[in-house]
Formats: C-alpha cells, structure tokens, sequence
C-alpha cells in the first residue's frame, strides 16, 4: 500500500479506481462498512484499486479551530487499519483554506476525474464536500454521470447507536473502553515506546511499562484498566494491570501517562521497546491515597480484579 501525501504524488498511470472518501478516523465499524462496500463494488466493475481520499490536518482544525476534535488516529495508523479492510492505497489531502474554497465540481474534477480516474465512488450518506459543503451523495451521482463515475451513499447505521468517531470520543472521555470498542470493531490501544519513570512502582512492588501521552487521542479518561501488553517487536502478549493519569498520590506530578504493571513479571526489561497496551475494561477511576499502605492494598486488588476480568 501506499500513502500519497498530495495530488502530485499520485501516479499518472494509476489507472481506473473505486475512491472513498472522509476523514475515516479511528477506522470505526461504520467506516469498515463503506470500505467493505467500495471493494464490493470493485469486484463488480471489475476494477482492481480501491482509493482511500483523507485529509489532514481534519478540515474542522482549519476551518472552525476551537471545535477541532482530537483525533484517534494518525495519519499512519489510519492507513494501516484501511489496508487491513481492503483499501489498496491512501490519499491524504492536506486540507488547507484554499482547498476549503474549492467548489464542488472542483473538487470532483481535481480529485476524483484528474488525479484517481474514478470509476466508482463510494461515501457515507451524509458526506458532504466542497465549498461550505455544498456537495453531497446527489452531486456526485449527478456529476459523476457525465464524467464517468458511479456513486454511492451508505447509511452508517450500528443499530441504535449510529457509529461514529464522535461517539468513540465520548466512550473514551468516560473510561468506557468496552462501548468504544464495540463501536471501533476491535479494542482501544496505545502504542509507543517505553520510556523511564520515577520507579515508584518498582519501589512498591509494581514495576510499570511506562508510555507518555498527549491530551486526546485514543488513551481513554484517568483510571485504572484491566489489559494486555505487547511487544511489538516479538509479539510477545503479557496481562497487565494499567493505569492512566498523573498519579495524584505524589505530589508534583503533572505528566500524565500509561503505566502497564505486567501480572507476576519483575524481570521485563522494556525500556526503549515499542509495546501496544491494549485496554480491556475500567477497573476504577483515579484516586489520591493518603498513605502508601492504603494504595499498595488498592493496586493488589486491582491485580486481582483484572485477573478476573481476563479470565486468567
């Protein structure tokens, strides 16, 4: 697969394509479906690439800053988990305010007819493009009729709760990491490498795989979660007990982090090693302790919780 970070990046002998388009991100069951769709309607055109058209930065962090969401995903691990669901290559746009005054017919000329040779478009229902979002499904169909393409609107329905990465947001501000992997098809993750704490946990008899995190993204909301880690470069999975936060025990901790206590194991050495926690159900919230003794009991039933909850 590959990733074209502009129009000019696209090969000129491309050939024709099935093109999605939308910000895709998080990769959420709903999107799976229009993907799932666009390499249907690839086998029944007979057409070989499907085209994943994305932006970035999200046309909201242009357009209305202060409402921009935080993203679940970066730009690679959308088009990691896109390949994973039948996408062959990926098209980040970089939106910017000259894209954003594009008009419809331009954007579908300049996109879709110019650069991807569409032969079949397919989108979610409510998509919307152009210029203060004049276009939708009905204009692709109408102008895709002239020039060569098909079109198609999916509902992205998941029963009574329509997915959507709005929807995984909220999940995840609230801890519930079950309801956002109900919604994404598959459960919430962090990656990154391991960096070296302050060595509390060791002290305390917990040594933690510590991963450092910004605001947003996929870490879900300050608690304790029951989860897996794994080494990315052995594939090696291990049950793990995890906290998320800034450990408000300790005075003078701001830095907020994932902190993974991998069950019965003192002698990991991790650090500098990529891992991916994978979070499996909220324990508890975070809680300040005024004694060590009251936090060292409350970690040891956190270990026998999440030993529970991972059947293990």
């Amino acid at each position: 697969m590959q990733i074209w970070r502009s129009l000019t990046e696209v090969p000129d002998d491309l050939g024709r394509t099935v093109v999605t388009i939308g910000n895709f991100d998080g990769v959420h069951l709903g999107h799976q479906h229009v993907v799932r769709r666009a390499r249907e309607v690839a086998d029944e055109v007979s057409c070989s690439t499907v085209v994943a058209v994305t932006f970035d930065p999200h046309p909201m962090a242009v357009l209305r800053p202060d409402h921009a969401p935080s993203m679940l995903t970066t730009v690679e691990q959308r088009a990691e988990l896109l390949a994973e669901h039948g996408v062959d290559h990926v098209l980040v746009v970089p939106f910017d305010r000259e894209i954003a005054e594009w008009t419809p017919l331009e954007f579908i000329d300049r996109i879709l007819v110019d650069a991807l040779h569409a032969q079949a478009v397919v989108v979610g229902a409510n998509f919307r493009f152009g210029n203060r979002a004049r276009g939708d499904v009905a204009t692709l169909s109408a102008e895709g009729a002239s020039r060569g393409f098909t079109a198609e609107g999916i509902e992205l329905d998941g029963g009574p709760q329509v997915w959507s990465s709005t929807y995984v947001r909220t999940c995840l501000a609230a801890g519930d990491v079950t309801g956002a992997a109900e919604a994404l098809g598959r459960p919430v993750t962090a990656r990154g490498p391991v960096v070296t704490g302050d060595q509390r946990g060791r002290e305390l008899g917990f040594p933690t795989a510590n991963l450092p995190t910004l605001e947003g993204g996929s870490v879900p909301a300050d608690g304790v979660y029951a989860g897996w880690l794994r080494r990315l470069d052995s594939d090696e999975v291990f049950p793990a007990a995890i906290s998320v936060g800034t450990n408000p025990t300790f005075d003078g901790e701001r830095e907020r982090r994932v902190e993974s206590y991998v069950l019965d194991r003192t002698d990991l050495e991790l650090y500098g090693v990529e891992v991916e926690v994978t979070f499996i159900e909220r324990l508890r919230g975070m809680v300040r302790f005024e004694g060590i003794e009251k936090l060292i009991e409350t970690m040891t039933q956190d270990v026998v919780r999440t030993r529970e909850v991972l059947e293990i």
